[in-house]
């Protein structure tokens, strides 16, 4: 009877820390809900006064002469008057844009045969500044050409490809120069990326291409596509627990395909001053335009070869590049790592024999060589944009990560298999 009672008497204690619990419950909820009332405000706000401010400047113009966009289509500076009433409608477009030097010419050559067909826009960058040679192929007229002495893939592309000047295009190549094309066809690998819905992409590369970087990159001959790597060996770990780059969700720079949204993205995520472009292929998954284990992805039915010629800095002859052994994923890690162990022991000893090496080099003695120096850029670059990724992110105070919790959610929905 006195347990009854005690009970009885809890009742109502009871309840009342439930209402209070309730209530702060709904406090901390209308609160968060005001918070995010007020982010969004703010936010709109902010694109509202960006708006404005553009639109102030071009308040000069009557509303509807105004074109926000343009592009790299050739129009000619004299038509038949049958022709100059009409208007060009452009459907289907697509862009290849290529780095290019005059010792890798013939291969070009056979990747813009290829493209041109397919009603492809070409764009070449000439970063050795030698335009004079390439008049003799018949279709150099139709291609646009940009010259800028020493300068890379993607230094071009964040000056060159401004997603309001590549707006008409459907896909954005954006190819090294080095590739075969013997066995890949880019109206059949449009079609491919379009049915699998792959905002961002590569076409795999043949096994026994010179170079091989990753093992995600690497043509699986019964497959159309795949969108993963499974890699129990090694360094990196591959399996199904692996949610990002480089097992998922990951394209090597060398022959990455963006949709238009993908570009627009990634173009912003270029940074002005770092040329090399190291680190951008990690962080590249975040312009998927959703869920970069599905829209991130590698065309196997459509290969090529990478033939790893070196350019920028490299030897004058090509084939002392192309016919040297081949490398594979492993040993071009344990190379790396020691170039760049060799690097950081040595630069206090290169700095110190750099009046010898001055007075080597008027003597005519190479003073360095340009493809280390070319590496060791590229590898404080790759530092610098770490750093500003990880200051981005904690600046950032609103910035949510769209992968953060893939881990939480690979193991929920483990359990959730083992009690189905």
């Amino acid at each position: 009877m006195g347990k009854s009672s005690l009970k009885m008497k809890q009742l109502p204690f009871m309840a009342v820390v439930c209402i209070v619990m309730l209530f702060v419950v709904y406090r901390t909820l209308k609160y968060q809900s005001y918070q995010e009332e007020i982010d969004k405000q703010w936010n709109f706000r902010e694109d509202e006064k960006a708006s404005s401010e553009t639109s102030g400047n071009l308040k000069g113009l009557p509303r509807g002469i105004i074109q926000a966009t343009s592009d790299f289509e050739l129009r000619p500076l004299w038509s038949p008057s049958s022709l100059r009433s009409k208007v060009s409608v452009y459907s289907n477009r697509n862009l290849l844009a290529v780095p290019v030097g005059i010792k890798q010419k013939h291969n070009v050559d056979a990747m813009v045969q290829k493209f041109l067909p397919d009603n492809f826009t070409i764009i070449l960058f000439h970063y050795d500044a030698n335009m004079d040679g390439w008049w003799d192929l018949n279709w150099t007229s139709k291609a646009i050409h940009i010259t800028a002495q020493n300068q890379t893939k993607w230094w071009f592309a964040k000056r060159f490809l401004h997603p309001d000047i590549v707006s008409i295009y459907d896909y954005i190549f954006l190819w090294d120069e080095d590739l075969g094309v013997e066995h890949f066809s880019p109206s059949r690998y449009i079609e491919i990326v379009k049915e699998e819905g792959l905002e961002i992409s590569q076409p795999a590369l043949d096994p026994n291409s010179t170079e091989i970087h990753h093992r995600i990159t690497v043509r699986a001959r019964t497959k159309k596509v795949h969108r993963r790597v499974y890699e129990l060996r090694g360094s990196t770990r591959c399996s199904e627990a692996s949610k990002g780059p480089p097992c998922t969700g990951f394209v090597e720079g060398m022959a990455p395909v963006f949709s238009r949204s993908a570009w627009y993205c990634t173009w912003h995520l270029i940074q002005n001053d770092l040329v090399h472009g190291w680190g951008v292929d990690i962080k590249i998954g975040y312009c998927a335009q959703g869920d970069r284990t599905q829209n991130v992805g590698v065309v196997d039915s459509e290969y090529v070869v990478h033939k790893a010629i070196q350019t920028l800095g490299g030897s004058d002859d090509p084939t002392k590049v192309s016919n040297r052994q081949r490398t594979t994923p492993v040993q071009f890690l344990m190379a790396f790592r020691v170039i760049i162990l060799f690097h950081l022991l040595t630069h206090s000893i290169l700095t110190s024999f750099s009046c010898v090496l001055f007075t080597n080099q008027k003597h005519g003695v190479a003073a360095f060589d340009q493809r280390v120096e070319i590496r060791r850029q590229s590898t404080w670059e790759l530092e610098v944009f770490k750093e500003r990724w990880n200051r981005a992110i904690a600046e950032d105070k609103n910035w949510v990560n769209p992968f953060k919790s893939d881990k939480k959610r690979t193991r929920q929905r483990r359990k959730t298999n083992q009690f189905s």
